[in-house]
């Protein structure tokens, strides 16, 4: 994946962490912190998506809204 669509990934996910009725404001906070951290590292997107479901099993539902998942 190019180090684009992986921002702009980074970015769709962020955007809907904070908007999410699912999460609670500690589970957002820790999620935004995670995204921003990987966006900086510029680590593998799929090692991101681990670290969030283990947050949360919303992020799979998330993930197929926003057309991320395989």
């Amino acid at each position: 994946m190019s180090a684009h669509k992986h921002r702009e990934h980074l970015e769709k996910i962020k955007d809907a962490v904070v908007k999410s009725t699912e999460l609670d404001e500690s589970q957002k906070s820790d999620s935004v912190k995670r995204i921003e951290e990987w966006y900086e590292e510029d680590k593998a997107f799929g090692l991101l998506k681990e670290e969030l479901l283990e947050i949360s099993e919303y992020f799979e539902t998330l993930f197929a809204e926003l057309g991320l998942t395989k």
